[in-house]
């Protein structure tokens, strides 16, 4: 499992993703903990003490932030230096883990050689870690690569990706700051890989007050370029893509209110779509 921290990261949050997954009732693993760029002394000395008790956590710390995908990347090559992971599994440094999160998707695996990729359902979190949302996917690969063109439709921080995806050549794209799960996930499904996601929300995913304002222009500009690309790639080009990708675009740069609003209402509509 790779989980990448920034200086900005809260300790405490820091603590309560490591804890969980330490905790996992699947134990045969290793933690990579990617410390991307300078960060405090203390959150250092916290992660060392933590790779003390445990011998599973390896820390390893860039000089600068080099962005996600970047630190994903060097986390999969470490990761094919050694012959026994057949999973590659990431997570974000303030969410928190199910205790069944990795034997459910180990097992899931186990029991579907064909899938690569299989990510979960989620719920978010506040900054007091109550329950303010959720975000459950489609769970057959017919519907998420169907659905690409119009949405990332795997939650980035629940995913277990089987290592042959890497051994083939396969990575996140360097160059991006953002949308880098998108755009993997749309060469992935044109290479013909398939996805797969559970319901159950095995993934506490931490929402914080500026989510809605997080996005900005270059986000947006990127998340638009990868509908683009899943429509040519993975040749789904229809009217309502289209009409859907610029509706899209305008909302982003609209007032972070309205942004929350239609936020909420796509949590809504997309649960409904997948029962039906």
């Amino acid at each position: 499992m790779a989980l990448t921290t920034y200086d900005n990261d809260p300790e405490g949050w820091l603590a309560q993703a490591i804890d969980s997954v330490l905790t996992q009732s699947f134990s045969d693993f290793a933690l990579l903990i990617v410390i991307n760029g300078p960060v405090a002394a203390s959150k250092t000395s916290m992660l060392l003490k933590f790779a003390e008790q445990d011998e599973r956590i390896i820390v390893a710390q860039n000089g600068h932030n080099e962005g996600l995908a970047a630190c994903m990347n060097q986390a999969i090559e470490w990761m094919l230096g050694y012959d026994n992971y057949q999973f590659f599994v990431r997570m974000d440094a303030d969410d928190i883990c199910h205790p069944e999160r990795l034997l459910k998707q180990y097992n899931f695996m186990q029991l579907h050689k064909k899938v690569a990729i299989l990510g979960t359902a989620l719920t978010e979190i506040n900054e007091a870690g109550q329950k303010v949302g959720s975000r459950v996917m489609p769970a057959s690969n017919n519907v998420i690569v169907r659905m690409l063109p119009r949405r990332c439709t795997l939650n980035h921080p629940t995913v277990m990706m089987r290592r042959e995806v890497f051994c083939q050549g396969h990575r996140y794209d360097s160059q991006l700051m953002n949308t880098q799960d998108y755009f993997l996930w749309i060469e992935l499904a044109a290479a013909g890989y398939e996805f797969r996601n559970l319901r159950e929300r095995l993934l506490e995913f931490r929402r914080v007050n500026d989510f809605y304002k997080r996005r900005g222009l270059a986000k947006s500009v990127n998340e638009f370029k990868a509908r683009f690309q899943a429509m040519r790639r993975l040749h789904r080009f229809t009217v309502f893509n289209v009409a859907y990708a610029c509706s899209v675009l305008m909302l982003r740069l609209m007032p972070a209110q309205v942004i929350k609003l239609a936020y909420k209402l796509d949590r809504v509509l997309l649960e409904k779509l997948i029962r039906h």
